[in-house]
């Protein structure tokens, strides 16, 4: 009966080690394929449709001189500031909507101008609000009240549309995003994907890091991103981060907006002023705004920044170099700002075309219908955004997001992916030779005992 409660146990024990093996490599099988992404004609599209004329192309037809921007109206409807009756006509036959203003683009640009000529002083922001027809200077906490008021002088110089304002907290770059990258430089995130046709690339924030710095994708440092090989900051603030393996991996074309969920991109373009934005970033996660002013200029600590776009939407440190973007068009990548996601605040971002002009590079963009992808920009934001109101704008269509740059190779032979999975399979194994040293360990004994009893 003991030989047979033995092998019994023997028995069971064998099986379950082999049980743990099978769900040891199911586990591995399943951690590594978790972030693979379904096919791209699986996924809703964005059902925004494209308007005719814009504000912004109409500003262009009609302009500096009689026009002094444009932006969407509650309604959807683009809105174009005009000087003259003439200006308010033509803007009405296109189907837009004329208000009249007292100052031009022209008057207004030589605004900023005469600021941007003036000492630097940091802490400093402004930027053309076209539905008050103003010049808006900001001043953050940092600024001195000398300072302050010899900004409020020259302001008055300029003229009474020259709008001088305080605002609460400080204008800092927002390092840290949609899924985070790390180095010796900080935490930053990553942006969208680019390529110039042989190798890919991450955009991201300039001020994130100099050329050379190398990103990892977490702590530890086991798992290397890339290297930065361009970057524009102050001045601009964008750069550009050389993937280590050359490519992105599947789902090139997501960007992450938090819960295992993304977002397709599906071409890049220039925000409107009104539109709704949409920001992504690893501290607060998915969050939305409007774009409040264009061709902004920030006077950071480290530097001047300028052409910023200018949201209300709010980000906090740990969002810089992450994506903005609305209806599955990339429209900027975070770059600083003030306030928090508590209290609200600002937020600069530095504009996607420029940056890709810049560097010559092209937006990785989600596959047509016929499976090849179009790497070139949407027509523009302007029109696909004149059709919506604000309110009713969406980030894009949605899809599952997994790791950055991961290939299939990549996910194997990380070990915070398939580490749990090993551990089981490591563990069956032990059973497996445990049971066959204690098998073989009877069999010596019993040979024993037989030749002992043979030969005495």
């Amino acid at each position: 009966m003991r030989h047979v409660r033995r092998r019994t146990v023997r028995r069971v024990t064998r099986l379950a080690a082999v049980g743990g093996l099978l769900l040891g490599g199911a586990m591995v099988t399943q951690a590594a394929m978790a972030s693979e992404t379904p096919n791209s004609s699986s996924l809703v599209r964005s059902s925004a449709d494209t308007a005719g004329q814009t504000g912004t192309e109409l500003t262009k037809r009609l302009g500096t001189a009689r026009t002094a921007g444009s932006w969407i109206g509650a309604d959807g409807r683009p809105v174009v500031a005009v000087t003259d009756d003439a200006a308010a006509a033509e803007v009405r036959k296109a189907g837009a909507e004329p208000k009249m203003v007292g100052h031009s683009m022209n008057e207004l640009k030589a605004a900023t101008a005469t600021l941007k000529d003036a000492p630097r002083v940091p802490g400093t922001a402004w930027s053309v609000d076209y539905r008050t027809n103003k010049v808006v200077v900001q001043a953050d906490s940092t600024v001195s009240a000398d300072d302050w008021s010899r900004m409020t002088k020259l302001a008055s110089g300029i003229g009474g549309f020259v709008q001088m304002e305080r605002t609460k907290g400080e204008f800092t770059t927002r390092i840290n995003g949609a899924l985070p990258i790390l180095s010796t430089s900080g935490r930053c995130s990553a942006g969208f994907n680019v390529t110039n046709g042989q190798q890919d690339f991450i955009l991201t924030a300039g001020h994130c890091g100099p050329n050379g710095s190398v990103w990892f994708a977490n702590g530890q440092a086991s798992q290397q991103v890339g290297q930065t090989v361009d970057s524009s900051f102050p001045g601009g603030d964008y750069s550009v981060i050389q993937y280590a393996g050359g490519k992105a991996g599947e789902g090139a074309d997501i960007v992450a907006i938090g819960n295992g969920n993304g977002v397709r991109i599906t071409g890049f373009g220039d925000p409107v002023v009104g539109q709704r934005v949409f920001r992504s970033g690893s501290t607060t996660g998915l969050r939305d705004g409007q774009v409040t002013a264009l061709n902004s200029t920030v006077n950071y600590p480290e530097g001047t920044v300028t052409g910023l776009i200018e949201t209300n939407v709010c980000a906090e440190p740990g969002d810089s170099g992450g994506p903005m973007f609305s209806e599955g068009i990339a429209l900027g990548v975070t770059s600083g700002g003030s306030g928090d996601c508590t209290s609200g605040g600002t937020t600069f971002f530095q504009p996607v075309s420029t940056a890709l002009t810049q560097t010559k590079l092209k937006l990785i963009v989600a596959a047509r219908a016929d499976g090849t992808r179009q790497n070139q920009p949407a027509p523009s934001s302007t029109p696909t955004q004149a059709a919506i109101a604000p309110g009713s704008a969406a980030p894009g269509s949605t899809a599952p997001v997994g790791g950055i740059g991961t290939s299939l190779a990549g996910r194997l032979t990380d070990p915070l992916t398939i580490g749990p999975g090993l551990l089981v399979i490591a563990a069956s194994m032990g059973a497996l030779l445990m049971t066959r040293y204690l098998r073989e360990e009877r069999d010596r004994k019993a040979y024993q005992r037989y030749y002992s009893a043979t030969w005495g």
